[in-house]
């Protein structure tokens, strides 16, 4: 009797596992498509350059996410028209968390600074690598 419980206990947690990775690809994936929305609604000319992390190593991470998310905040919509979808994909952004190694180094200002549509692409890659 004692066996049949441990198993089905561990049947139980295997099955939890199993569900959370599919969720958490979910919203990765969410986030990529939310990204490449805001590509083709973002104002890319005369506009301010922006703090671009790449190929951040995992201990970055923390930091990589926080300076995307602050460079976020300074992007402008191409035209009134998108507006409204363009604060939506903005607020979207803003809750991606990752959690903070507090081994990082390098500061937001240490990144290479690049133009809008070259920032987003280089969060979408981030954001791949999550996955």
């Amino acid at each position: 009797m004692k066996q049949i419980i441990i198993f089905c206990m561990l049947l139980l947690c295997s099955s939890m596992a199993l569900t959370a990775a599919p969720h958490k690809t979910a919203k990765y994936t969410q986030l990529l498509k939310t990204i490449e929305q805001l590509e083709t609604r973002v104002k890319d000319k005369d506009v301010e350059l922006l703090h671009t992390p790449e190929n951040s190593v995992d201990e970055c991470l923390f930091t990589a996410v926080t300076c995307f998310q602050k460079g976020i905040l300074k992007l402008q919509p191409k035209n009134s028209h998108v507006n409204s979808t363009f604060t939506k994909a903005i607020k979207v952004l803003q809750r991606f968390t990752v959690r903070d190694s507090g081994k990082c180094e390098s500061s937001c200002e240490s990144y290479e600074t690049k133009a809008p549509k070259e920032f987003l692409k280089s969060f979408a890659k981030l954001i791949q690598k999550v996955i």
